[in-house]
């Protein structure tokens, strides 16, 4: 079963966004100011990629999808970023509804062959180093579940919620149901849809789901640019400095660093300081 993690790197969607912009060009000038990038990045190289570099079932695609417009610089950071790692393939697409656009980016590297397993992160999430492996497994547990359904919801529901700083990492545990990016939908192979052709919290409406809790697969990436802080009465979360207890659990559970986070954003490092 292929196994298709898609990640939206400030792409300029029409739609897709909780907060809305005037224009598609007021858009593209919040995703490709500086400063947002630059924590973009930050957060990129922080949670995401060093989990998924260290995967202990590396068979997997990471589509990455970037708008065909991202500077020059940008672009060719983000191909530096990924360039030791073999999943990766970043997928310009110029502006365009968002779930079709997602759709059509996903299709475009999925095979034709058996069903799809697919999960969403943003540039800010994490999963588990064992994700992959895990997901795999329960595909198998359930598969016969597509004998009569189209699709249906594989959920891991266990993690955190946290914060990277020049001081570390700051978290609170979270448990809640049908979360990214541990959320996996799967697809019999005839099937062309994709998993953001759903909201993620409504998908226990629309197909069979098989929650598993009580291991720990997901991070939260949280940050002032998350699109669901930016709308007025979103309600705080209350995060606490992970101890050494709680950083080597980070290290080992989403090989995330914390030594490595106070790096990437000391006060001095600049975007081309590396």
């Amino acid at each position: 079963m292929q196994v298709i993690g898609l990640c939206r790197f400030s792409y300029p969607a029409e739609g897709g966004f909780q907060v809305e912009h005037g224009t598609l060009k007021e858009r593209i000038a919040y995703l490709y100011a500086p400063e947002r990038l630059e924590e973009r990045f930050r957060t990129f190289e922080a949670f995401t990629l060093p989990a998924l570099r260290a995967q202990t079932d590396g068979d997997f695609t990471l589509a990455i999808v970037i708008g065909e417009d991202l500077a020059a610089p940008f672009r060719a950071r983000l191909e530096a970023l990924v360039a030791d790692m073999p999943q990766a393939r970043i997928l310009p697409r110029p502006p365009g509804p968002h779930r079709q656009v997602m759709q059509e980016a996903i299709n475009s590297v999925r095979r034709a062959k058996g069903p799809s397993l697919q999960f969403r992160m943003d540039d800010d999430d994490a999963v588990a180093v064992t994700y992959v492996e895990t997901l795999r497994e329960a595909a198998r547990d359930v598969r016969g579940l597509l004998r009569r359904h189209r699709h249906l919801a594989i959920d891991f529901n266990q993690g955190y919620i946290a914060r990277p700083s020049a001081e570390g990492i700051a978290a609170a545990p979270t448990q809640v149901p049908y979360t990214t990016a541990a959320l996996a939908l799967m697809f019999r192979e005839d099937v062309p849809l994709s998993v953001m052709n759903f909201a993620h919290a409504k998908v226990g409406r629309r197909m069979p789901t098989v929650t598993f809790s009580g291991e720990d697969m997901l991070v939260r990436g949280h940050n002032d640019f998350n699109d669901s802080r930016q709308k007025p009465g979103v309600k705080p979360v209350k995060l606490t400095p992970l101890d050494a207890a709680g950083e080597a659990h980070f290290r080992a559970t989403y090989n995330i660093d914390a030594d490595r986070v106070r790096a990437l954003y000391a006060p001095s490092r600049t975007a081309f300081s590396r």
